[in-house]
């Protein structure tokens, strides 16, 4: 290029040297590019003038390809610049839960959101979760690694340039390599130490729960929570075939009896079934039961009457049945009054002793095979059996709050009475209470 301009100077003054005087104002310098090996004070042919030698054209092409690969290398410094700091921040955001972690008593920090792509955005609270989120960020920036050195490595090689420079830009991308594996390392450690630190803290958690669990079972059979022993109510929220309650006690074998209890329905129409009493060979020894649109039943070795009770209207009635082998006489009150009477029901029939007696549901067989169409739906309260016929005014007197009496074969306490699939014990209303709304 220096020589092309010494020719072009000489040539301007060989011009001006030549160029007539008359004209002063008229007068003009061209430049001309001429060849190295050419005389300057020969005119040069237009066509000539265009030509490029081999060499000049060898180094124009050199520089262009210089600045591309320097602006190339340019935007991959700045690409790996952007990795440095979104490496140095994730790490910087594992040492914090590093740090909450180990120091649980202290509170989380909000931390900003990376604004740059692919950042890691906030760590999830869960241990677990920081642990995978550490992984897939381990793995995205190693795959980012590999993807530099692909792009990078091809143009260090396909280009010709300076060996110096080329050793220069290797050390950088040997250097910024080196510092991606120290920090991926460092990455690495830290998800260990948290998986670690997790797995222990989750072993922790499960003792002390398993420990509040024991305790609490503990203090459940300590006590019942209930003032009297049949200070309580058995609740069967739902329409289903597996919430009842089982009497622990069996019946011996009887000649008349006598049914009490409290009871108030929540079934929008038909009770379902109150109690029933199956033994082998017979699942509907004793069943009480209002199904569909029929009236209330009572069965006695399958044998059917009609019960004249209404008690279907979401309030707490207290109902007592009476029955005898003899001309299989029964009666039923309700509220303290007499509602009817009736014979021949099951008569001379005695009630067969060793079955199984559950509140809430119609057995099939004994203990077993319920139908939730047939589910009793409520509450029920002082569940008293006698094997005897009580009076109407014994009957009375329980249903206005006067008496207390506990049956003598199947009394009312809450050691007596298990609770199954999901029905409840619950604390029982006042006496006057239940008068109230009944």
């Amino acid at each position: 290029m220096l020589l092309l301009l010494a020719a072009a100077a000489l040539l301007v003054t060989g011009i001006s040297s030549t160029t007539p005087a008359h004209d002063s104002k008229a007068t003009r310098f061209i430049c001309t590019s001429i060849p190295f090996d050419a005389d300057p004070t020969c005119p040069v042919p237009p066509a000539a003038a265009q030509v490029n030698t081999p060499q000049e054209q060898d180094l124009r092409t050199t520089v262009m390809h210089l600045r591309e690969t320097i602006l190339q290398q340019k935007e991959t410094m700045g690409n790996q610049k952007e990795t440095i700091k979104e490496l140095t921040s994730k790490l910087t955001r594992c040492e914090g839960v590093q740090l909450e972690t180990k120091y649980k008593g202290n509170r989380r920090k909000p931390s900003d959101k990376a604004n740059g792509k692919d950042t890691m955005g906030d760590l999830p609270r869960d241990h677990s979760e920081v642990v995978d989120h550490l992984g897939r960020a381990i793995q995205a920036l190693k795959d980012r690694l590999g993807s530099l050195e692909q792009q990078t490595r091809p143009d260090l090689s396909n280009h010709a340039f300076p060996s110096d420079l080329r050793e220069q830009l290797q050390r950088k991308l040997g250097d910024l390599e080196s510092q991606l594996l120290n920090k991926v390392s460092e990455l690495e450690d830290d998800k260990y130490v948290l998986l670690n630190e997790t797995a222990a803290h989750r072993y922790k958690t499960e003792s002390a729960l398993n420990a509040l669990h024991e305790r609490v079972t503990e203090l459940e059979k300590e006590s019942s929570g209930f003032k009297s022993p049949d200070d309580f109510k058995v609740a069967l929220p739902l329409r289903t075939n597996y919430l009842f309650a089982r009497i622990k006690k069996s019946l011996p074998e009887m000649y008349a009896f006598t049914v009490c209890m409290w009871i108030r329905s929540r079934a929008s129409s038909g009770i379902g079934t109150p109690f029933s009493y199956a033994v082998s060979g017979q699942a509907n020894e004793i069943v009480l039961i209002e199904w569909g649109k029929n009236p209330i039943e009572l069965l006695i070795n399958d044998k059917v009457a009609q019960m004249p009770m209404n008690i279907n209207d979401g309030k707490w009635h207290h109902i007592c049945i009476t029955w005898t082998t003899r001309d299989g006489m029964w009666e039923a009150y309700q509220d303290g009054q007499l509602r009817g009477t009736g014979e021949n029901l099951a008569p001379w029939h005695p009630i067969k002793a060793g079955g199984d007696l559950i509140l809430g549901q119609e057995q099939d067989t004994v203990g077993g095979r319920f139908d939730a169409t047939q589910a009793f739906v409520g509450e029920l309260s002082h569940f008293n059996i006698w094997d005897r016929i009580l009076t109407s005014d014994v009957i009375r007197s329980i249903a206005n709050c006067s008496a207390n009496l506990a049956g003598n074969v199947i009394p009312w306490i809450e050691n007596n009475v298990v609770v199954n699939g999901g029905a409840t014990k619950l604390p029982l209303e006042t006496c006057q209470e239940r008068l109230v709304s009944s």
